[in-house]
């Protein structure tokens, strides 16, 4: 791997920029030159922009900075499948090309924020591939080692951020072609919530899977983006509006007691340093404080076969298919043997998967109630050259083992790496959870990063602190000290709307309780005090954030949510009373807690 000649990372460039000490003039023909010389070997780019087609970008960054947009001179790289103005999008089809007029609005909306596109990456043809290999472009080999391939599809969009051309670049995935060539190349891939990022002017492989996707070093840096990114698109009529819990306010430091999945079928296809590799991590999401649950994989697996042997071959043919019809010349042999049995799909058929689909959803569903997350390794083993070019089919198949389901099951994931083989190859691993817990998933990421302390693409180390912040996801924490007690009158109120108790614990030593007037219910109402105060026993709840609102609006007067902080020194948002409330209270502290006072 060539050496770097700048540090790409969003926060080494604004640090670089904010000095004076690179123009990015200057940095976008240094990462010009070195993509040239890189693309006779690794056939990364299909087109590179030329210096007049890169003219308009840097213009529009003359008189300003870091200061003022996010990403100022932050180059990336588009794969091309998704739309650039004015540049040709080929799908790594020729006949297919087209010239488009306006920039898909994923790409319109980071050069707003100041990044510079280099150039369109190459692509496995219409997105039909998890190895890199499937496009008249050339193959794109690993970034690492040169015996294995990049993997796919997003073969060049991989490899512009792992040979350092690019700070980070856009990609697609539809069944793992923004996770297993981020896996194959030491790289984090996103692949958050389906509709998050918007799809319009994308080429589609299966216009209601896929996903737009970025290559970061760094999950901290695929966190920024999505911030940046995730926003509602009239354009696209698959896209979702992301939910407050899932802003970057989200991204933090892993509370410990976090539940992850581990599949009790797990599948590494003969591979001997795979099984080792996936423990550690195992051990290292333990060391952060996390709890390994055993789950059933049957389901996950039976969705992710659905994909390519059910109907949905069908959607990708939508796409190429005419072409295929008109040209059978101009699409790859491999292509036309993936999709050449989608002709004779029928109504029924795409039915029948669905219901089967739906059903799996709720199996898979209720297996991840109770879970934050689901770990599973990136792919099951590496394939190599020699081997994709003896079965193409067959060891493309194996590296979408554990990436095919995803998005049939609509849920976010995030690959990070995890190791390195024995022969230097990128090894890594893939955390999956509910839709719209994408900067969750990333703040495990960052702190599996942080934890094994590997090295980043070129050499780097992480330079950034444990946030400052606990990570949030889909789940709001409440701490209760009354009624809402597990078994008491209105703890069915929490319970009702799929609430669960995480622990009994006590309060930091500044409160009061007091027994309030009125009743039945009979309530206690919690004051904060500067002076007098005690350690009261209470109980912190979870319960989906979507539910919250409705929780709160249901509290009387003269009790509300507020924070309280915990022994331990955690702030949690738990109930308080109103200092008007205590008229005709009594005050109840020397008992400890309500079940104490109850119980007198």
């Amino acid at each position: 791997m060539p050496a770097f000649a700048h540090d790409l990372r969003l926060g080494a460039l604004k640090t670089t920029y904010a000095d004076s000490s690179l123009t990015p003039r200057q940095l976008i023909a240094t990462l010009h030159e070195q993509a040239t010389a890189l693309n006779p070997e690794f056939n990364l780019f299909i087109h590179l922009l030329s210096q007049a087609e890169l003219e308009p970008y840097l213009a529009a960054l003359d008189g300003k900075s870091a200061a003022e947009l996010p990403l100022f001179g932050v180059p990336f790289a588009i794969k091309d499948n998704i739309d650039l103005a004015g540049i040709p999008t080929t799908a790594a089809c020729p006949a297919f090309a087209y010239v488009p007029e306006q920039s898909a609005t994923i790409v319109q909306q980071l050069i707003a924020l100041g990044a510079v596109p280099l150039g369109k990456t190459n692509l496995d043809q219409f997105a039909t591939g998890l190895n890199g290999t499937r496009s008249p472009y050339g193959e794109c080999r690993n970034s690492v080692h040169p015996d294995y391939p990049s993997g796919g599809s997003s073969a060049g969009s991989s490899l512009a951020v792992a040979l350092g051309v690019a700070s980070f670049a856009l990609g697609t995935d539809t069944a793992g072609s923004g996770r297993v060539p981020a896996a194959l190349n030491n790289l984090v891939g996103l692949k958050a919530s389906k509709g998050l990022i918007s799809t319009a002017g994308v080429v589609p492989a299966c216009r209601s899977l896929d996903c737009v996707t970025y290559f970061t070093a760094t999950a901290a840096e695929a966190s920024q983006l999505l911030a940046l990114t995730a926003k509602l698109d009239s354009h696209d009529e698959y896209s979702r509006a992301n939910p407050l819990w899932n802003d970057a306010s989200a991204f933090g430091k892993p509370r410990a007691g976090f539940r992850f999945g581990v599949p009790a079928q797990l599948e590494f296809l003969g591979c001997n340093e795979s099984p080792a590799l996936f423990a550690s991590t195992i051990e290292q999401l333990k060391a952060l404080g996390g709890e390994a649950v055993e789950i059933d994989f049957a389901p996950f697996l039976e969705a992710a076969r659905l994909l390519y042997a059910g109907p949905w071959v069908a959607e990708r043919y939508s796409v190429a298919g005419a072409l295929i019809e008109q040209q059978p010349q101009a699409v790859l042999p491999v292509i036309k043997a993936v999709l050449e049995k989608a002709p004779a799909v029928s109504g029924v058929d795409t039915f029948r998967a669905q219901y089967r689909l739906q059903a799996l959803k709720a199996i898979c569903d209720q297996l991840m109630a109770d879970l934050d997350c689901v770990l599973t390794p990136a792919y099951p083993r590496p394939v190599s050259l020699a081997e994709l070019h003896a079965e193409p089919v067959l060891r493309n198949s194996d590296l979408g083992y554990y990436t095919n389901f995803m998005n049939m099951l609509d849920y976010a994931a995030v690959a990070v790496p995890a190791g390195f083989m024995a022969n230097g190859l990128p090894w890594g691993v893939t955390l999956f959870g509910r839709t719209f817990t994408d900067q969750y998933l990333l703040s495990l990421a960052d702190a599996l990063q942080r934890q094994s302390q590997l090295p980043l693409c070129g050499e780097r180390t992480l330079n950034h602190g444990t946030p400052a912040t606990a990570a949030r996801n889909d789940m709001a924490r409440v701490v209760v000290c009354g009624a809402h007690l597990d078994g008491q009158p209105l703890n069915w109120q929490l319970k009702q709307r799929g609430g669960q108790l995480i622990e009994a614990t006590q309060s930091s030593a500044d409160y009061q309780l007091y027994a309030l007037a009125g009743g039945p219910p009979f309530r206690p109402g919690m004051v904060r005090v500067a002076e007098g105060g005690v350690s009261i026993a209470v109980e912190v709840w979870e319960l989906p954030s979507a539910e919250l609102g409705s929780f709160l609006t249901g509290i009387p007067a003269p009790l509300g949510l507020g924070k309280v902080q915990l022994a331990d020194g955690r702030w949690e948002s738990g109930f308080i009373c109103e200092a008007y409330g205590l008229q005709g209270a009594e005050n109840i502290s020397h008992f400890g807690g309500w079940r104490a006072y109850l119980g007198r």
